[in-house]
């Protein structure tokens, strides 16, 4: 009888998801069919264009990659009843740290620096989350706010270092000198931007699911997501569990900024991480915070994107259509996750 429950409820959450992306879809073709004068044409290229060529297909390939760090990210703290909201500034500063040890070790082999410059990625971000956990762990201050404003304060920094110190002047954009060739992550789908990095991606979301699923630390911080008094009558370190999830989540988030500057970037550009890390909660949300379900959800938000700018390239919409359907499909999934929330509560009580 339990196992159909939870069957029923995976099958209503499942229904419930495939409306909301649905009616984005719906909304998309809407806004095409008012906005182009080839609504047809716009239409075809957005929702098949990313498939059209190994360059298109590959580039979006690339973009989930990210994605999936960020939504791994999301999904470790969501798991765990706490909220990382600094995830842009987590990614920013783990792609700065990256680069800045890439460019003081220019004669250090590509696999003991390469791995030096993800290890600082990783820890840059672990530190920053890990301040809001420490935060609320000592003081009770709210996690979702110190974490957004610690993030914002972050990005005027890497700002800073961006234009300022690490500034190429030869360069046309505002960006850091380019790191060693010998960093360059191995390309696997030419002449696509993919590399080994979507690799890494899938066996941190094999990682993240063995971590939470057949581990005692991840049984603890799951049990703590559900219900932290019960947590503590029972003898788990409810404090721990505030701060390490963080640390989790921000690591991931440093990961993503990094492997971006190994993979795909090779320089920091200004704000060239902007929106990966709040589309990581839009991507942990669909994937109903399962971390092998990231992926898919990954994907899905990386295709959106390569649509618009197939559409883009190819009839007469611009790009901000994919923020418009990526802003509605973040609402409604947002809308959906608190629904299902306040409706377990009710449930409880």
């Amino acid at each position: 009888m339990k196992r159909w429950s939870k069957w029923s409820q995976l099958a209503v959450g499942t229904a419930g998801l495939a409306v909301t992306v649905g009616l984005s879809f719906l909304i998309a073709v809407a806004l095409m069919f008012l906005l182009s004068r080839q609504p047809l044409n716009t239409i075809r290229y957005f929702f098949i264009g990313p498939f059209t060529n190994r360059y298109y297909l590959g580039n979006m390939l690339n973009s989930a990659v990210p994605l999936v760090f960020t939504g791994l990210g999301m999904a470790v703290a969501f798991k765990s009843s706490v909220f990382n909201l600094g995830g842009e500034g987590q990614v920013y500063s783990g792609a700065l740290v990256t680069t800045a040890i890439c460019l003081a070790l220019p004669q250090a082999g590509g696999y003991a620096g390469g791995l030096a410059a993800l290890v600082g990625a990783l820890a840059c971000g672990a530190i920053l989350a890990g301040l809001s956990g420490f935060f609320k762990m000592k003081w009770g201050t709210d996690e979702l706010i110190s974490s957004f404003l610690i993030s914002a304060a972050v990005g005027f920094i890497v700002n800073y270092f961006i234009t300022g110190p690490l500034d190429d002047p030869a360069n046309n954009l505002l960006a850091t000198y380019a790191i060693g060739k010998q960093y360059f992550l191995a390309g696997i789908f030419p002449p696509s931007k993919l590399n080994v990095g979507s690799g890494f991606a899938v066996l941190a979301a094999a990682a993240v699911f063995f971590l939470l699923n057949y581990t005692h630390t991840g049984y603890e911080m799951r049990m703590c997501g559900l219900n932290r008094e019960f947590s503590r009558y029972g003898g788990i370190n409810v404090s721990a569990y505030v701060v390490l999830p963080m640390v989790l989540s921000g690591a991931l988030h440093g990961l993503a900024g990094g492997l971006a500057i190994l993979g795909t970037q090779h320089m920091a550009v200004k704000e060239f991480s902007f929106g990966m890390g709040w589309n990581g909660i839009a991507v942990s949300l669909i994937a109903k915070n399962h971390p092998l379900a990231v992926i898919p959800a990954a994907l899905f938000f990386a295709w959106l994107e390569a649509g618009a700018k197939a559409a883009m390239l190819h009839s007469d919409v611009t790009f901000e259509l994919a923020a418009i359907v990526q802003a509605v499909i973040f609402y409604l999934v947002t809308a959906q996750a608190i629904y299902s929330a306040v409706r377990r509560r009710r449930v409880r009580v």
